[in-house]
């Protein structure tokens, strides 16, 4: 068997972008399985439909998963991530085949939907976001344009009266010395 040959082609991501499994990687799998030598569990590695984010990883891996599995009869198993590969420990293509492929594939897409519903709130809480800024910024825009530099009617009365004040002296010195005023 060419050992780049995939055993099965099951789900394939969906238009929406959804973590599945494509296919067994037959080359990942044990020699001499289907002789008597042949080990009764082992790893069988799947092809993830897209490389997985770091939140579906850790839901993957993690405790809940493991308890889900648990709760299913499928103590043993244990699930790992590895680059676009999902690492099943501890079972058999039987075991897969029996039950616990479509068991995973539905934690994955449970997994999807928490992660989708995470991204859309982590979305919305961003647009809310912007747009307490937008108002924030036109609030601040509309004080400073609100601002004007004039000069204030008190300050124009003392203005006019040092003026007047000030042509006074000047008046005063016209009859003095050396200047006739002119006739």
């Amino acid at each position: 068997m060419n050992t780049q040959t995939k055993a099965s082609t099951a789900a394939r991501a969906t238009s929406d972008g959804t973590l599945g499994l494509g296919s067994v990687l037959a080359g990942s799998l044990p020699r001499g399985l289907a002789t008597p030598e042949a080990p009764s569990r082992y790893t069988v590695e799947a092809v993830f439909t897209r490389r997985p984010q770091r939140r579906e990883i850790l839901s993957i891996i993690g405790d809940e998963t493991r308890a889900l599995l648990g709760s299913y009869g499928y103590d043993m198993v244990r699930l790992a991530v590895s680059d676009r590969r999902l690492e099943i420990h501890n079972t058999s293509l039987e075991e897969l085949r029996d039950g616990l492929s479509t068991r995973i594939a539905d934690r994955l897409a449970a997994i999807g939907d928490e992660t989708r519903a995470y991204e859309d709130a982590a979305a919305l809480r961003s647009l809310d976001a912007a747009e307490d800024e937008r108002i924030r910024a036109g609030k601040v825009a509309d004080l400073a344009a609100s601002i004007t530099f004039s000069v204030s009617a008190q300050r124009t009365s003392v203005s006019v009266a040092r003026a007047t004040s000030d042509d006074a002296p000047a008046e005063a010195w016209a009859n003095e010395g050396g200047h006739a005023p002119a006739a």
